[in-house]
């Protein structure tokens, strides 16, 4: 039996909401500044292991250690896998073909997937109405953009965007199984940190024999601070908030934080990398937003007061 979370989010968990977005849509523009000097598992690799450095040595000022018990280690082990490893690596690789923008777009239908997900597989957050038209609207988003660039040919760009759209579908497996870490007592910094570690011992090997890391040239110093940037705040920072929001307001609110990653993003990437969308990929992030704004639920509900 799943545990039981508060599906409502108070003022303190939309602060905690609106930091980690803000944390996160970093995340798709610090790629962007590394991923032409360092191959991607490489990348995902040293963004997994210095945050799991980072929080193996802050766990102490917690007053906490890593768990040794096999069940919460094996936990470790899939979280790592879905929410680490499977999809860092898919928006790596996106990102080599498409902007950091159109990227952290598509990532915005975390939410949709999440509702299918958590309807499935949780006794407590179960499609409604709403939902069904919130998923409607963001799967018809994600087509509107996916149809425009196969109408030209499969191709990179296409390739790119259906990354991003399994790293998205990764993340609601994610964030569905990452509810039982409070059924099981364990702390947010000790489920970020065993995640992050997990995924660490994963991506190693597929580094090394991919990448062959050893080869590269040494990178330079700006790409240095981007990726230790990207492994310290995007990744260990954004991870402790991830775990705390989780536990506080369950999965589908969780997922909402792609809903306000993109306009960071987007931002980011027209200000410094001259990065521009086309009238599909617009069109298709606002039908993204309408479907988020109906799977979370408030806002309709509020109109329906009003006209009441």
């Amino acid at each position: 039996m799943n545990a039981k979370v508060n599906l409502t989010m108070g003022p303190a968990e939309w602060g905690l909401l609106i930091l980690l977005s803000a944390v996160w849509s970093s995340s798709f523009f610090l790629v962007e500044l590394v991923i032409d000097a360092i191959p991607p598992f490489t990348i995902v690799l040293c963004r997994v292991g210095i945050a799991a450095l980072a929080m193996q040595l802050l766990l102490p000022l917690f007053g906490l250690g890593m768990p040794r018990d096999w069940k919460i280690l094996r936990a470790f082990l899939i979280m790592g896998f879905l929410n680490n490893a499977v999809p860092f690596s898919l928006i790596v690789y996106g990102q080599t073909q498409i902007a950091s923008g159109l990227a952290s777009i598509l990532n915005a239908s975390t939410p949709v997937f999440g509702v299918l997900v958590a309807h499935f597989l949780t006794d407590d957050e179960r499609i409604t109405p709403l939902r069904l038209l919130g998923i409607a609207l963001g799967f018809g988003g994600v087509a509107l953009m996916l149809g425009s660039d196969l109408a030209d040919g499969i191709s990179g760009t296409f390739w790119g965007q259906l990354a991003l759209i399994g790293a998205a579908l990764s993340y609601a497996f994610g964030g569905v199984f990452g509810r039982r870490f409070k059924a099981m007592g364990i702390h947010p910094a000790q489920t970020a940190a065993g995640q992050v570690t997990a995924s660490s011992l994963m991506l190693l090997p597929v580094s090394l024999l991919v990448d062959r890391p050893w080869t590269l040239p040494v990178p330079g110093l700006d790409t240095v601070a981007a990726l230790v940037t990207l492994a310290l705040v995007s990744t260990a920072f954004a991870y402790i908030l991830y775990f705390e929001l989780l536990k506080r307001a369950g999965a589908t609110n969780l997922l909402l934080v792609t809903l306000l990653v993109p306009v960071g993003a987007i931002l980011l990437g027209v200000l410094f990398l001259n990065e521009t969308l086309g009238p599909s990929h617009a069109g298709g992030m606002g039908l993204i937003a309408l479907g988020l704004l109906a799977i979370d639920g408030r806002l309709f509900r509020k109109f329906r007061r009003m006209a009441g």
